[in-house]
């Protein structure tokens, strides 16, 4: 963090313990939505008996073919972590290792069939709610939602890029 960041004076509603104004509705609502997501890594790994980091390295995998290095590098753990939770997805059937098309000292790893309907399978009905709501706002409506929650996104990796 620079040193401006540090000096900058704090919005009025953090608080050094002293009593201070309540949150804007639109933090309060932000926080509500990341306290939530949080919970529902937790409860669908528990559900679908696998690791919170396996649940993750699944949802980086739906998205892209990346190898054990990059799983590493995205969960935060050790390349030996990431083989490890790597070679669980394996055992299940979730996840295939597959030489890299064009380095074949490479290895990238593929999400299955079953890996897919893991993930899907619980969260669909959050899915679908999602969809539905997103239809009821207007184009005009969804521009503005989506450059707040850049904003906040940009927000959050401040805390990251540190």
């Amino acid at each position: 963090m620079t040193d401006d960041q540090h000096a900058a004076a704090p919005p009025p509603w953090v608080g050094r313990g002293e009593e201070r104004p309540a949150q804007p509705p639109t933090l309060l609502a932000l926080r509500d939505l990341v306290a939530a997501g949080s919970r529902v890594n937790h409860v669908v790994s528990r559900r679908a008996g696998l690791s919170e980091s396996e649940l993750v390295a699944l949802e980086h995998l739906s998205r892209e073919q990346i190898g054990p290095a990059e799983v590493a590098r995205r969960l935060e753990v050790s390349t030996a972590a990431a083989t490890g939770i790597v070679d669980r997805l394996v055992a299940r059937g979730h996840v295939e290792r597959r030489p890299h098309e064009i380095d074949r000292r490479r290895t990238e790893l593929h999400i299955t069939g079953s890996g897919r309907a893991e993930i899907i399978g619980h969260l669909m009905p959050m899915f679908r709610a999602l969809d539905q709501h997103d239809a009821t706002f207007t184009e005009e409506e969804k521009a503005v939602v989506q450059r707040y929650l850049r904003g906040a996104t940009a927000a959050f990796e401040q805390v990251l890029d540190d």
